[in-house]
């Protein structure tokens, strides 16, 4: 009997847990959607089963998220994922998609990709992506006649095995942002007509390998406001080829991976705010250095040995300069920024392969400027030294310079690598000697 009666007890607790209230359920239907909408749409519809409410709620999820690999049968048969996405798409019955993200095998259909596309501009979709992941080579074509006409989409991004071919007709009339990840172009005429069809274009980030499609990369968009490229071949180009860049409204720059290269010319950018220009080199042709004047910050990896001056260029809004110390006779470009850029306020340093001991310095001694720069007698507030290796003549020379010569120093931070008291002694005493009591001295080790 008390056996008995334990195990009804038990059974009546387990009842009474089932019939408990829902707590989840009973949430506002705007934040279930705001949590569905965090899932893959597959775990989304897996939902449905759970309560009368929930059947049909994923079907106003505003943002879908389709993967291929949620999808065993997918490996076998691309057709079973496409017949997947496209049934979910077409009981989707939210009032606008805001968002879509297709992640595909590069073997699928075109068509049948044509048809996802098209159905997410009948839903008024804002945000598209597309990811065509490799398989044995095969890879995408974008059907180019869907992208004549849009007035809704404001973010596309394609990635991988995607090849894009584009007539002049090209409409993308809301599209703000555009990032394109390893995509091809079929020749030079659909680079510029997909560009050309964006009139509100604001930003663009493109990810390639140099030559592997077009030789010739044109980007002329009087919107633009932000570009990032990336160029992926760490040995480079073959000489042959290169960018033009036309973008008037141009706020931000970061170019990174240039190298061997016939041309790269920017056009005036009276705009400029802040501009990255990393391990750029070995190109026949550029004016990189002198399109930038306008720019308040700069950063820049470039090869001080190609660089014979700015043509009396000067950088009259330069507040922010970064360069990278780990060149070989860095402290040339150092030279012409300091005599070119007579308001700058903060200057940093960085060896980019921290914790590198350079045994061999600079066989050439550096020059500093024939007169102090302007800056350093008036605007320069903080100087930061990041790998500092005080050991080295030409890195000591550097920094004795800009300590004796910056009036206005308020601080100076110097980074060195190890810890040896040593060491850091002999900086502290060498230091303390060079700046002025209105400096503060930071030594720091990284």
């Amino acid at each position: 009997m008390e056996q008995k009666l334990k195990t009804d007890g038990l059974g009546l607790s387990n009842r009474n847990a089932m019939n408990k209230e829902d707590r989840i359920s009973d949430l506002p239907e705007a934040l279930l959607l705001h949590i569905l909408s965090s899932l893959p749409t597959e775990k989304a519809i897996a939902t449905s089963v759970l309560s009368k409410r929930w059947r049909s709620l994923w079907k106003m999820v505003p943002k879908l998220k389709f993967d291929y690999k949620f999808h065993p049968l997918a490996d076998m048969d691309a057709h079973v994922f496409s017949e997947n996405v496209y049934r979910s798409l077409s009981l989707h019955k939210a009032p606008v998609l805001e968002s879509l993200h297709l992640t595909f095998e590069g073997r699928t259909d075109c068509m049948d990709v044509g048809i996802w596309i098209a159905t997410a501009f009948t839903r008024r979709v804002r945000k598209l992506v597309l990811v065509s992941v490799y398989h044995e080579e095969q890879i995408v074509i974008l059907p180019s006649v869907l992208f004549s006409y849009n007035d809704t989409l404001e973010i596309l991004k394609l990635k991988y095995a995607i090849d894009l071919e584009f007539p002049p007709r090209v409409c993308l009339k809301s599209l703000r942002k555009l990032y394109l990840y390893e995509v091809q172009f079929k020749d030079e005429e659909s680079v510029s007509n997909f560009l050309c069809g964006c009139p509100s274009l604001e930003d663009l980030v493109v990810h390639r390998y140099s030559n592997a499609d077009v030789e010739n990369f044109t980007i002329v968009v009087p919107s633009l406001q932000r570009l990032t490229i990336k160029e992926l071949n760490q040995e480079g180009g073959n000489g042959d080829g290169g960018y033009v860049i036309n973008a008037p409204a141009l706020k931000y720059l970061d170019i990174n991976g240039f190298k061997e290269l016939e041309f790269f010319f920017i056009e005036e950018v009276p705009e400029l705010v802040e501009a990255k220009i990393s391990e750029v080199s070995d190109i026949a042709n550029e004016n990189i250095l002198v399109s930038l004047t306008s720019a308040k910050r700069l950063s820049l990896h470039l090869s001080p040995l190609e660089i014979d001056g700015l043509n009396g260029k000067i950088f009259d809004q330069l507040v922010y300069l970064e360069l990278r110390t780990h060149e070989t006779e860095w402290w040339n470009l150092l030279s012409i920024m300091l005599d070119s850029s007579p308001k700058l306020q903060i200057l940093k340093l960085t060896d980019l392969y921290l914790g590198v001991n350079h045994k061999f310095p600079d066989k050439k001694k550096w020059d500093p400027p024939k007169y102090v720069p302007e800056c350093l007698l008036r605007h320069l507030e903080t100087f930061v030294w990041i790998g500092y290796k005080w050991q080295r003549e030409d890195e000591k020379e550097v920094a004795t310079y800009i300590l004796k010569n910056a009036k206005c120093l308020k601080k100076a931070t110097f980074s060195k690598f190890g810890n040896s008291e040593k060491l850091e002694e002999k900086r502290r005493e060498m230091l303390n000697e060079l700046a002025s009591d209105s400096c503060h001295l930071v030594l720091e080790s990284v």
